[in-house]
């Protein structure tokens, strides 16, 4: 983006100097003051100048045609300061509009630059202004473009738009009264940070506290869905491939409490007559056995 320090002629400084600028053009102000001083091109000097460019690739009479239409886009990027954007930006992104002109400019049509040029500048104009004059871009298709800027010259005020309003602006530009309504809505939105606020009132929520969790990510929903699965019916059928007696134990020892706390060793020894060992052992193969039950589930 470009500030107002950036230069803004397409020129070495002394090519500007002999065009008739002079002093620092590093301020917004001298560089309009300067633009305004350049001598204008006849008809017959535009022509000649765009045949050598055309011709003979002539830099020098690309840059005469340049130059002598700087103030044209001075006077359209004054146009677009209600947007609220630099006009050193605006008069540096026209600039380029202006030069993309010269460049597919066709002396034979007998078209003057001027009228050619608009067209170029202020499609440059336009693109910086939907880049930049929201964080979230409020129009992306032809269309939404179109009524973006009839929208804002269309409106009175700040108040919304009346229903007769909206009616005739839809039938003035033939696009629907609801794309006109969700475009006014949009340009009477503003961005609104993620972040929480910087105070310490804790009524305040910025939309990051309300958005959704990562347990909403698609991947971890199928992955919490195949957990569940695993926790009813995978578990139920490892059960039931065991023994009774190694069933008992593994329920006795894992499932019976949530919080962990189920029947010792010793305590299923006495229960079975067998020492503590024999119990462990049970429990093992049984464990290794509903493993591969839950695998082979998965």
């Amino acid at each position: 983006m470009a500030t107002t320090s950036t230069q803004l002629i397409p020129a070495s400084d002394s090519t500007a100097l002999a065009l008739g600028f002079s002093g620092s053009l590093g301020n917004i102000d001298a560089y309009i003051s300067a633009v305004n001083r350049l001598p204008m091109l006849s008809h017959e000097e535009e022509v000649d100048y765009a045949k050598k460019l055309r011709n003979d690739n002539d830099l020098a009479a690309a840059q005469q045609l340049v130059m002598s239409h700087l103030r044209l886009v001075v006077s359209i990027a004054r146009g677009y300061l209600g947007y609220g954007l630099p006009h050193a930006d605006l008069i540096q992104e026209g600039n380029i509009g202006l030069m993309k002109a010269v460049k597919r400019f066709d002396p034979d049509q007998g078209v003057r630059l001027v009228s050619y040029a608009m067209h170029w500048i202020k499609a440059e104009m336009h693109e910086y202004i939907l880049k930049n004059w929201r964080l979230v871009k409020v129009a992306t298709t032809k269309a939404q473009r179109k009524l973006f800027f009839n929208l804002r010259s269309h409106k009175e005020g700040l108040d919304a738009m009346s229903p007769k309003q909206i009616d005739a602006l839809a039938s003035t530009l033939d696009v629907k009264r609801e794309e006109v309504i969700e475009m006014e809505m949009r340009l009477s939105g503003h961005d609104i940070a993620l972040d929480a606020p910087t105070d310490d009132d804790d009524e305040k929520f910025a939309p990051i506290a309300y958005l959704k969790t990562e347990s909403d990510e698609p991947t971890r929903v199928l992955e919490s869905r195949q957990y569940d699965r695993m926790q009813s019916e995978g578990l139920e059928s490892a059960l039931s491939k065991l023994d009774a007696r190694s069933r008992h134990i593994i329920e006795e020892r894992w499932l019976k409490n949530d919080d962990g706390t189920g029947a010792t060793l010793h305590e299923l020894a006495d229960e079975y007559g067998v020492s503590a060992e024999r119990i462990r052992q049970i429990e093992s193969a049984a464990l290794k056995k509903m493993k591969g039950s839950l695998s082979n589930f998965a």
